[in-house]
C-alpha cells in the first residue's frame, strides 16, 4: 500500500483488491502442497498429519501465488501486470522469515549438509552443517539491491520486475538444495528443485526483455 502511493499504478483499487486475494489464497494452497511434497512418503499418523498441516514452504507460496494472480486477473479481465509493486514487499518478507530460520537451527528444516568447510557452523545438533538460511540472507541482501539499482538505471516493461525477481530466486533456491539434507528425490532432484524448473519453464513462454540502459540528454 506504501509503494502504491508514491508511484502509479495501472490498475484499480478494487482490481488489485482481487489480485491480493487470489495471491492470498494461492500462496496458502501452494505453500501446504508443496511443504507435503517434500516428503509425500510420510507415515500418515496422528502426529505426522498434525505436522504436515503445519508444513509449508515459500517456494510453493510463491508459485502458487502467482497462479492464483493469473487465475484472479483472467476472471475479473485484468490484462495489466500486476507483480512489480509485490517484488520488493516480497524479498523483504522472505528475508525476515529467513532470519527465524537461522535462529531456529535445526528445528526448523531449513539447514544445509553437514561439512567439513570453514562455512560450517553448529546449528543447534552439534553438527558443523551450512548455514544455508544464512546463505540465503546474503542472497537477499544483494537481489534486493541488485533489482534496485536495474529499476533506477534502466527501462523495464512492465511486469518484468517481478519476472527477473522469480527467475534468480527460483534459480538460486535450485542450486542451494544440492547441499540440503533432502530425503526425497525424484529423478535424483528433490521436489523443491522440480518447481523450480517448472517455475523457470513457465517463464520461458513470457521471458522478461533485457533491460535497456537509460539515456540522459546532455546539452
Amino acid at each position: 500500500m506504501y509503494l502504491r502511493r508514491t508511484q502509479s499504478d495501472s490498475i484499480s483499487s478494487n482490481n488489485r483488491l482481487s489480485i491480493i486475494l487470489g495471491a492470498a489464497l494461492g500462496a496458502l494452497i501452494g505453500s501446504r502442497l508443496m511443504g507435503f511434497l517434500e516428503n509425500p512418503l510420510i507415515e500418515f499418523s496422528q502426529q505426522n498429519i498434525i505436522q504436515l498441516l503445519n508444513t509449508k514452504t515459500i517456494m510453493g507460496g510463491l508459485f502458487g501465488g502467482l497462479l492464483g494472480v493469473e487465475l484472479a486477473k483472467k476472471y475479473i479481465g485484468e490484462t495489466n501486470s500486476s507483480g512489480d509493486l509485490f517484488t520488493f514487499p516480497i524479498i523483504f518478507g522472505i528475508f525476515i522469515g529467513r532470519i527465524g530460520c537461522f535462529l531456529s537451527g535445526v528445528n526448523e528444516f531449513t539447514y544445509g549438509k553437514e561439512t567439513s568447510s570453514f562455512l560450517g557452523m553448529d546449528l543447534g545438533d552439534g553438527i558443523l552443517r551450512h548455514p544455508t538460511s544464512l546463505y540465503e540472507l546474503f542472497f537477499l541482501i544483494f537481489l534486493f539491491f541488485g533489482l534496485k539499482r536495474l529499476q533506477k538505471t534502466t527501462t523495464l516493461q512492465n511486469g518484468d520486475l517481478f519476472k527477473w525477481f522469480m527467475i534468480l530466486y527460483f534459480s538460486f533456491r535450485f542450486f542451494i538444495e544440492f547441499i540440503k539434507p533432502n530425503v526425497f528425490y525424484l529423478f535424483g532432484v528433490s521436489s523443491i528443485q522440480i518447481l523450480c524448473i517448472i517455475c523457470l519453464l513457465y517463464y520461458v513462454k513470457a521471458p522478461p526483455n533485457l533491460p535497456k540502459r537509460e539515456e540522459h540528454e546532455t546539452e
